[in-house]
């Protein structure tokens, strides 16, 4: 039969779209390494990104406690979903964006401006100054000490942002991001 598969971008953690495997999907996708999907409206299977280029490389396939869902944990080449957008939950209530999509909101704007280079922005200064972004980084670290022993709690939470601010844009200026980093605190948990 059918099982519902939950596709989730494998370095944020964002939900891209919900399609459905069966064992032959199943079956190639282990075989390629790139997704496939079976389509219940053409009633065929389907390899994501075959026509559009938006291929997705899977990482990792999880199952549920029952065996009766997939989720496909997957490094996308493009948008996931078919109207260009990036993720097919596109509607709704998105704003507040929850607190998980803060960093992946964060290093997307940090790639657009590396490409758009708007004039007078504090993130292209950083960006063109390793330097002065060092700099920053070491400033609100010491900031965010200061705030945890002498400040309020939202105090903490700002200076703490300013942190994470900093650090990913020193981090865009050497062609790494924050889930590089995840994957090494990943590899020191064994």
């Amino acid at each position: 039969g059918l099982a519902p598969c939950v596709i989730q971008d494998w370095a944020s953690g964002e939900v891209l779209t919900l399609a459905y495997m069966n064992e032959e999907a199943l079956a190639r996708t282990r075989a390629t390494g790139e997704l496939h999907l079976f389509s219940r409206s053409r009633n065929e299977l389907w390899h994501k990104g075959a026509t559009s280029g938006n291929t997705q490389a899977v990482k990792a396939l999880r199952f549920d406690c029952d065996l009766d869902a997939v989720l496909a944990l997957v490094e996308p080449a493009g948008p996931a979903c078919h109207t260009g957008e990036r993720t097919c939950f596109h509607n709704g209530q998105l704003e507040p964006p929850a607190p998980h999509e803060a960093l992946p909101i964060l290093e997307r704007t940090l790639a657009q401006r590396a490409v758009e280079r708007p004039q007078g922005s504090y993130t292209m200064q950083l960006l063109e100054d390793p330097a002065l972004a060092g700099e920053k980084v070491r400033e609100e670290a010491e900031e965010v000490t200061r705030a945890v022993r002498e400040e309020s709690d939202e105090r903490v939470d700002e200076e703490a942002a300013d942190v994470l601010y900093h650090l990913a844009v020193l981090l865009r200026g050497r062609g790494r991001s924050l889930a590089d980093a995840g994957t090494v605190l990943n590899g020191r948990r064994r």
